[in-house]
């Protein structure tokens, strides 16, 4: 079974989803993510078998990521600037 995440940062959900996932006994589990930011992680042994990019802690849109339900349709990764 391969557990597919968008972005894996402090890890609990992943590791929530993991240990319930294994009480129904898969042959296998692992999980893939596209952005990881591993010094969030507060979890330890998440089976993170494929990571697509490590990031910064910035907030990224485009590529199916939103902010207010907008900029989801960008075609690339876009790093959102908030000036305050």
């Amino acid at each position: 079974m391969l557990v597919v995440e968008d972005v894996v940062d402090t890890g609990l959900t992943l590791n929530y989803l993991i240990r319930m996932l294994l009480l129904r006994m898969p042959e296998t589990l692992a999980a893939v993510t596209l952005l990881d930011r591993p010094y969030r992680r507060l979890v330890d042994d998440l089976p993170l078998r494929y990571v697509g990019f490590i990031v910064p802690d910035e907030f990224f849109v485009g590529y199916g990521f939103d902010l207010d339900e907008r900029y989801r349709g960008l075609p690339d990764l876009r790093l959102m600037r908030t000036d305050s």
